[in-house]
């Protein structure tokens, strides 16, 4: 980045298909030395295919990183070497950690933590993508109650360290932090 652009963290969040990861992506283009994130895993045909779809978007100078769990771990390594993170998305690594940690919200939120800290110790801006869940009905069961209760708070403790917070609607950008005109 040029030495005018100070560090930044940017949280963007919004709905499925709401412009989140093109907003983060041209957010990116400023970086001189980028790396993309991916907490996706290739489970299966389709998913394959998506992640090829979204490799074939970012340019081909980007280093990408597949980082389903140790999310904090390649913030703090990849922030030695490049200047520019792209993270997509908090909503699959918070699928993955649901998983990982056997639903227990304790370590899962220590993660949460752990990422946090990572975003205030690394010397690169980053970007972050997630999904905004909590506008839709209240779900059947408790995993997946769970796990929107579990997105919303990681995204609360990511947008409380972010200098930065925009929610996408149908493509557009809303500034939420900084408010605009610097209302509170």
């Amino acid at each position: 980045m040029p030495d005018a652009v100070k560090k930044t963290v940017a949280l963007v969040l919004g709905g499925v298909r709401s412009g989140k990861s093109r907003w983060a992506l041209e957010f990116a283009a400023r970086g001189r030395a980028v790396a993309f994130l991916a907490t996706a895993e290739a489970l299966d045909d389709e998913m394959r295919a998506r992640i090829a779809r979204h490799r074939a978007e970012r340019p081909a100078g980007w280093t990408t990183v597949e980082t389903p769990l140790a999310l904090p771990e390649a913030i703090e390594e990849c922030g030695r070497s490049c200047d520019l993170l792209v993270v997509d998305c908090l909503t699959l690594w918070t699928a993955n950690l649901l998983t990982a940690e056997q639903g227990d919200r304790d370590r899962i939120l220590a993660h949460a933590d752990r990422l946090c800290a990572a975003l205030a110790r690394t010397a690169a801006s980053v970007v972050l993508v997630s999904n905004e869940v909590g506008w839709g009905i209240v779900p059947a069961d408790p995993e997946t109650r769970l796990y929107r209760d579990l997105l919303g708070e990681i995204n609360q403790r990511v947008a409380r360290v972010a200098d930065q917070v925009v929610l996408l609607v149908a493509g557009c950008p809303v500034q939420v932090k900084p408010a605009p005109g610097g209302a509170r």
